[in-house]
This record gives C-alpha cells, structure tokens and sequence, in this order.
C-alpha cells in the first residue's frame, strides 16, 4: 500500500524536532553529558508527590470534569492572582490541559486557520509554526536579534503584520536564548497590537524562572491586553513535573469556551492524579520554586561565564534555564559544532537552528544538570575548541 496517498499532506511536511534528534544520540553513547534537552533535573518536591500517591491509594482514579478539578482551577487563579497581579474566573477563564502543549495547540486552532497569519518571533521553541501549520494557517516568521536581548521590537511587528494577521505567539522567557520582555517592552508592542486588533497567545511556562531580582510581567497585565491575550501555563518547569503532562489556558470566557469544547472532543480531561499534585503544588510550592530558582541562577552564571573565558560571546539569559552562546567565531555551523561536540567529546547540546534560521551560528545549552556536570562539559568544551584551533593552524 502506498501511505505517502493515505497520510496527510500537512502532517507529512512538518519536520521532527531538532532537539530530540542530539538527545535520541545521547542516550545511545556511554559517557555523555546531555546539556541538550530542557527537562529539570530536579525530582517533583515530595509534598507534591505525596499529594498525587495518596489520590492514587484512594482510588481517586476517576475523570475529572473537561475543564479541570474546579478547586485546581480555584488554585490557578489564585496562583495568577498572586504571582503575576492578573485575575480569571475559575469557572470560565481556565482550561485545565494536558502540557502546556495540548494549550498551545488548542488556542491555536482555536484562533487560526485558512487565510490567516499568525507571526512567530524566532528563535523560539519548536512547536509554534508546525502546529500553525497543522491548523491550516500560515506561520510568519519574525527574527528576534541579539542585540535587542531577543526581544519583540514594535518596529519588526509593524513590518510583520498584514491584513491577514490573526494571531501573535509571545514566548517569554524565551527558550532557546533565555531572553525576557519587560514592562516598557510589553507597553510598546501593545501599541501595535491593539491598533491591529490582533489576538495575543501569550507561553509563559517559564515565568516563574527570571533572575537577577527581575520578574516576569504577563502581557495580560498591560492596558488593553487582558481581553486580547491567551495565557499558556503549566507545571512541567517551575514545579519539576513534566511527566506529570498538566498545563492550562487562561483568557476570555468566549474563546476559552471554544478552547474547551475542542479540548473537550480530543482530550476529554487532563489527568486526574496530576491534577491532585498540581493542587498541592499550587498551594504549597512558593519556596520548592524559590529553591529550584536560586539553583538555577547559580549555574547560569558558572556557565555564561565560563562560556566568555573561552571566547564564545554569550548573551546572559534574563529567563528559563538556557543560555545561547555564538559559535560563529569556530567556522562551524551550528548543526556541525553540535554534532562533532556530541561524537568526539560526548557533550550533548542543540543547534541554534533548530529553533529557526536565525538560530544559525549559536547553540542551545541548558543548563538543568549537576554544576558538576555542567563544570565537565565545559571542560570537554574547552578541549574541543582548542583542537577546533589547531585544527585552522594546520
């Protein structure tokens, strides 16, 4: 049977991910130190893991209601209320998902489709113009640049929008470069979104993790944002849950209502021992994030640092757990560096360009292991570098 007939033509387009193509290497070598795939390697707190144990011992296996537990979706909006000064409805501002992936997606779909655009700043995380696609809209790619911090200009949104523009992915913290949006930031692209009347789908499921005493400010929090922006959270980061796959949506009643009813025919309900953690979570958690937070902010600075001894310009990450360092100085592209670094020094990091062409020339490296590890790596790198020279004198 020919499937290349029967398969469809969108889903047969779209590319794997590059970042699980040096991960899947890894994981078949002896000896390597994966700095490759954005996954804390912290173990969920144990009063968290305790919380979803005993749902279990209890037999508390049934579904949930499709929104989500109503006291987690009292707890969320708490949570936003709390943390980030932005209020929703419980009862009709919160969609309970599965990731904040299955959010993404279902806002997406929600939002966009044949005829529309939806303008994606890059480099971003891989998801956003595969999943447009798959929606049947066109994804508009908008380059960030280094010397704007990886920021969101007004200037490039103006130039990116047409008439066909619906929707505006705003993925900060930033991952792969660790880039933030501040308030003024926000304020001068709200002027260019509200005067488009665009729609905003705000992942902000690195918000709990910014350094240097900033924090993250929601786009929903700024003057005329609240009734145009999506909100898309979840557990997986700031609570070291991935495999716990629980996200949410915030928004208006009207598009959350629509976002429900596709969640509802795909998904039906988020996990219901998940749900009990993540409540758990939620009420309880403040510090296990404090924690977690400190950590990182401590290796972040180790390895930008040990990053520019070695020559690499690295921009300091503001947000998330990577850091984006140039290798455009070694001649080396980055798909190349990534993968002589993986083969000849068992260091796993990502291409740059995997997160779109303007990636190219840097490499993702997180920084969610050990600073044991971490300070391995960059020895290994270090090494690699030096033989990379001796290499070009030859």
């Amino acid at each position: 049977m020919d499937y290349q007939k029967v398969i469809n033509s969108k889903i047969q387009s779209v590319k794997p991910s590059g970042i699980r193509k040096f991960f899947d290497i890894a994981s078949e070598m002896d000896n390597v130190i994966s700095l490759s795939v954005g996954e804390p390697d912290f173990k969920t707190p144990w009063h968290v893991r305790e919380e979803g144990i005993n749902s279990l011992q209890l037999g508390k296996t049934w579904y949930t209601p499709n929104r989500g537990f109503t006291a987690l979706r009292e707890e969320i909006s708490n949570y936003y209320n709390r943390r980030f000064n932005v209020k929703y409805d419980p009862a009709t501002q919160v969609l309970v998902t599965v990731g904040g992936s299955e959010a993404i997606d279902v806002a997406i779909r929600c939002l966009a489709g044949p005829g529309d655009e939806v303008i994606i700043p890059q480099p971003s995380f891989v998801c956003y113009e595969p999943l447009t696609l798959m929606a049947g809209a066109t994804p508009v790619l908008m380059d960030t640049k280094v010397e704007n911090e990886f920021r969101v200009v007004p200037e490039d949104l103006e130039k990116a929008i047409t008439d066909k523009t619906k929707l505006l992915i705003l993925p900060y913290p930033n991952n792969p470069t660790g880039g933030i949006m501040e308030k003024e930031d926000l304020e001068k692209i709200a002027q260019v979104i509200k005067k488009h009347d665009i729609m905003v789908l705000s992942d902000e499921i690195y918000a709990e993790l910014t350094y240097n005493e900033q924090r993250h400010i929601s786009i929903a929090n700024i003057d005329g944002m609240y009734e145009r922006t999506i909100v898309v959270n979840g557990f997986s980061k700031s609570y070291a849950m991935t495999g716990w796959r629980l996200g949410y949506a915030l928004g208006p009643t009207e598009i959350l209502s629509q976002m429900t009813k596709l969640h509802q025919f795909c998904i039906m309900s988020a996990p219901t021992t998940a749900q009990y953690a993540a409540i758990e979570a939620l009420k309880k958690g403040d510090n296990d994030i404090e924690s977690m937070r400190n950590e990182y902010e401590m290796r972040k600075n180790f390895i930008v640092g040990s990053f520019e001894k070695l020559g690499l310009t690295c921009f300091e990450p503001k947000g998330a757990f990577y850091c984006f360092p140039c290798i455009k100085s070694t001649g080396l592209s980055s798909e190349e560096f990534c993968t002589r670094l993986i083969k000849e020094k068992h260091v796993a990091v990502v291409p740059g360009n995997a997160f779109g062409e303007s990636g190219e020339g840097f490499i993702r490296v997180s920084y969610c292991n050990t600073l044991a590890n971490i300070s391995k790596a960059m020895k290994r790198i270090e090494s690699f570098l030096q033989e990379l020279k001796d290499e070009n004198k030859s």
